[in-house]
């Protein structure tokens, strides 16, 4: 197995400047979810170029390449995540769209596309079992989220998400084990938290009355005191949050009128309820909805709160990240890894964590907060390479040796959903509701 990891590190470092060069042009071409048509290209082209064929435009911009041994085992999915997120002000941001790479996904794709170096190496191949799937993944940012509402609409989306979307596609139905490797600024070469957040998301809507806001303000109702007080009442709720459900709610007025001398009558908000359990984020989401409807009601206005599913909490496969981990400590030292408990933030590797063992480690190689102006890549190599090498290791791991690691880990596993359960807990979680004066 050594000999086997030996040689697939050997094939990725042969091409390290490649990897490095396509991490650093996704980085300069920054793309929204269910947008990244160029850099779904980029990702492309380059497993093309190792004899892959890949199937493409799959939930509008993802791709799947499929690496078969031609013997019987397992399937492990090596995914990378192809959508930047806004941030306005970041030195590489798009100057049309803000859109910046500012949480690594281009890091992801390479590390993706570095593990298919070493794994379709023709000596690591003939020691491997069953399949590798590299899949690139749209729009794990939840960005844009009218916009994506009004892809669902049209039917051209199920969900807002990308792994969602996949599931529902029944693109995953063939995945036994999947894994990704995420960027964080950290000490450590790698760290695997023990689990992370959920959301649903919120778009609310707040109607008043349109007045002359300087003579004539008592014949309105104004949509944006309704918003305000609908927010503190957000605020006066967040003592009876549990610590150990790590909830986390955080609303933003995405429209607070029109001008200055009308007084509002239409205002909108965004907001994420998070959660580290479904049934926290359904209690905590009750009562914001609540919170929202006493905003409208203090002062006579209407609110439609309009609630989309968002992300499962993430439980990483405890017994998968001990490998990588592993693999990882032999990479670099013992002292170059990490376990974390829970983290707050969401990821739709959650919703996969679900119905299949799953991990999300994190790796360095980045300074800066995420979703920052700050944030930047400061070493090519741990961030673009080393991520590849990792899942490299970790694949062969599963599949080597007849896969029967894998194989076990597989048969070991209680999903806490079936497919059909998954589908119809997050579709549910669509619904309108509208709440004011008769």
């Amino acid at each position: 197995m050594n000999e086997i990891k030996d040689l697939a590190r050997g094939a990725i470092e042969r091409r390290r400047q490649d990897v490095i060069d396509v991490g650093d042009r996704i980085l300069h071409m920054p793309e929204l979810g269910f947008k990244e048509y160029r850099t779904a290209g980029v990702a492309k082209e380059f497993l093309e170029s190792l004899g892959l064929a890949v199937r493409d435009r799959i939930a509008l911009t993802g791709l799947k390449a499929t690496l078969d041994t031609g013997r019987p085992g397992p399937t492990v999915a090596v995914m990378g995540e192809l959508d930047a997120l806004v941030v306005a002000g970041h030195p590489l941001a798009d100057r049309e769209t803000g859109a910046a790479h500012a949480c690594g996904h281009n890091g992801q794709i390479a590390g993706m596309l570095a593990a298919a170096i070493g794994l379709s190496e023709p000596a690591v191949l003939a020691g491997l079992c069953g399949r590798v799937v590299f899949i690139a993944v749209p729009a794990e940012e939840y960005v844009e989220v009218e916009y994506r509402r009004d892809l669902v609409r049209s039917e051209r989306l199920h969900f807002l998400g990308g792994k969602p979307e996949l599931v529902a596609l029944d693109e995953l139905a063939d995945i036994h084990i999947c894994m990704m490797v995420h960027l964080a600024p950290m000490e450590h070469r790698a760290g695997v938290a023990e689990s992370n957040n959920g959301c649903v998301v919120k778009m609310v809507r707040f109607l008043g009355k349109a007045s002359h806001a300087g003579g004539a303000p008592h014949d309105g109702v104004n949509a944006l005191n309704a918003a305000n007080l609908a927010m503190q009442a957000i605020h006066a709720q967040r003592e009876t949050f549990r610590d150990e459900d790590a909830i986390r709610v955080h609303p933003i007025i995405t429209r607070g009128g029109d001008i200055v001398n009308v007084v509002p009558a239409e205002v909108t908000l965004e907001t994420y309820v998070r959660g580290k359990t479904l049934e926290a984020i359904f209690d905590a989401e009750a009562k914001v909805d609540r919170a929202l409807k006493a905003g409208a009601m203090a002062v006579g206005a209407t609110v439609e709160i309009e609630t989309l599913p968002g992300y499962m909490p993430l439980q990483n496969h405890a017994e998968l990240g001990d490998l990588f981990l592993a693999n990882v400590a032999g990479m670099f030292g013992p002292d170059s890894i990490k376990k974390d408990g829970h983290r707050a933030g969401s990821t739709d590797m959650g919703d996969l964590s679900h119905l299949m063992p799953a991990i999300h480690p994190y790796m360095n190689g980045i300074t800066g907060a995420g979703h920052s102006v700050d944030w930047t890549v400061t070493d090519q190599g741990a961030a673009y390479v080393d991520p590849g090498v990792a899942m490299a290791m970790t694949t062969i791991d599963l599949l080597g040796n007849g896969g029967q690691q894998g194989e076990r880990i597989v048969n070991e596993f209680q999903a806490p959903m079936s497919r059909d359960e998954y589908l119809e807990v997050q579709r549910a979680v669509f619904r309108t509701e509208a709440f004011g004066p008769e």
